[in-house]
């Protein structure tokens, strides 16, 4: 969805002119051409990035509308930039920043300087609504836990004093929500001691219950233990997604075969159980992160093995195809083409509409008894391949296996020049 921009200006001529200093399809412009109508508009709409507001209007000018929208609590969060030809005292300007004015715009407008202030008020909006939206999913999920929770009969007391102690810890992130790094740090340490807690008494309870216990009552505290697992993994696969940003910056020319084998190391365990074979081929080197690139086929390697169908084992192909583009004009090779690497598998498949679906967080397209896992792992595929300015698709149909494709910017030249390395791991 593209970040709304509510432009306000009594002029149309204005309102034109400002929609056209900006590329087409970056943000999505909502005109109004008078302080009212932008009171009727934001009314009904609440999600603005940014409102960009000339201050001499008739009957209600900029100063007089931007306070009447601050006094509504769901529309203060909007930053508004007023746009101006007069160059105000400071008695003046003190009155816009005390109406809710977060900057100034003099006419004639310089178009390099209003992108850049619009890019970073849109980008802090970004930034606040997936720290907001993570937050009412832990919200959710906690909330969930405690419903289970007070289904049981046994230890109530001990139970209910570590969920209290869990819903406290998750209060405390509502102070971290302007910092993502310091959020997953609480999300990944503090929040994992009292479900472990809770999975050790809840062992405690079944293992020296001496048959006190109804099958009822082993059965519900078995669902006790399995929604504390399940809330470890999401706090783990949640850190994991929200850290990318900050290990995304270092880049490095990284062999993408010795890359893959090292997965395949750490997978060896699942490889063998599943009697899996893994054909890597041909994989190039780009210059990427690999700190990001390691869980990235991490998990579209697991995916394969775990989404394997019954009765055959599975079969991993790894390969990459790339073109060497020319210049028509100069007849030079290009520098920025995209390689993109397969990985294949002939697993259980699924249909092809959910193609895009299965990146979004927390979607699955089987239920939590079929298979394990939380419904972050291809989210977090799709922001590390953002994050290297690629992308990543899928195609499959049931029954026949999925293909994922990741593309990657490389340097033509310097592909060009690596040799070509085979691997096969088979157990």
């Amino acid at each position: 969805m593209l970040p709304k921009i509510l432009l306000v200006d009594d002029r149309e001529d204005n309102l034109v002119s400002i929609e056209a200093i900006f590329e087409t399809g970056k943000y999505r412009f909502v005109k109004a051409n008078s302080g009212k109508q932008a009171l009727k508009i934001l009314l009904h709409e609440f999600d603005f990035a940014l409102i960009l507001m000339d201050v001499k209007m008739p009957n209600l000018n900029g100063f007089e509308t931007a306070a009447l929208i601050y006094e509504r609590e769901k529309l203060r969060h909007i930053p508004i930039i007023f746009i101006t030809a007069n160059s105000y005292d400071d008695e003046n300007i003190f009155k816009g920043y005390s109406s809710g004015a977060v900057d100034y715009i003099y006419k004639p407008i310089n178009p390099e300087l209003l992108k850049a202030k619009v890019s970073v008020f849109v980008e802090l909006f970004k930034k606040n609504h997936t720290l907001l939206l993570q937050e009412q999913k832990l919200i959710a999920i906690n909330k969930s836990l405690e419903n289970e929770i007070t289904e049981r009969k046994n230890s109530e007391e001990k139970v209910r004093a570590l969920n209290l102690e869990l819903l406290k810890n998750i209060d405390n992130l509502e102070s971290a929500n302007k910092e993502l790094d310091r959020f997953a740090f609480m999300a990944s340490h503090d929040l994992q001691e009292p479900l472990r807690k809770i999975r050790m008494f809840s062992e405690r309870l079944v293992s020296n219950q001496d048959g006190n216990l109804s099958a009822n009552e082993i059965k519900f505290i078995e669902k006790i233990q399995n929604s504390a697992q399940r809330m470890q993994l999401l706090i783990r696969d949640i850190f994991t997604f929200s850290k990318l940003s900050a290990d995304s910056k270092t880049f490095e020319s990284t062999n993408m075969n010795l890359l893959v084998t090292d997965v395949m190391h750490q997978l060896e365990s699942s490889i063998k159980e599943k009697n899996a074979t893994i054909v890597v081929s041909g994989l190039p080197t780009l210059f990427i992160n690999p700190v990001l690139m390691q869980p990235l086929f991490y998990n579209l390697i697991s995916n394969a093995l775990k989404y394997s169908r019954s009765g055959i084992s599975p079969l991993i192909k790894i390969y990459s195809e790339y073109s060497i583009l020319k210049d028509t004009q100069k007849e030079k090779l290009t520098k920025n083409n995209y390689c993109k690497i397969y990985i294949e598998d002939n697993g259980i498949g699924f249909d092809q509409k959910y193609a895009d679906h299965i990146f979004k967080m927390f979607t699955r397209l089987h239920s939590g008894g079929e298979f394990e896992g939380t419904g972050i792992g291809l989210a977090l595929c799709k922001k590390i391949v953002e994050e290297h300015n690629g992308y990543i698709s899928a195609i499959s149909r049931i029954n026949e296996g999925t293909t994922f494709i990741v593309s990657l910017p490389f340097n033509s030249l310097q592909t060009q020049k690596e040799k070509r390395v085979h691997i096969t791991h088979q157990n």
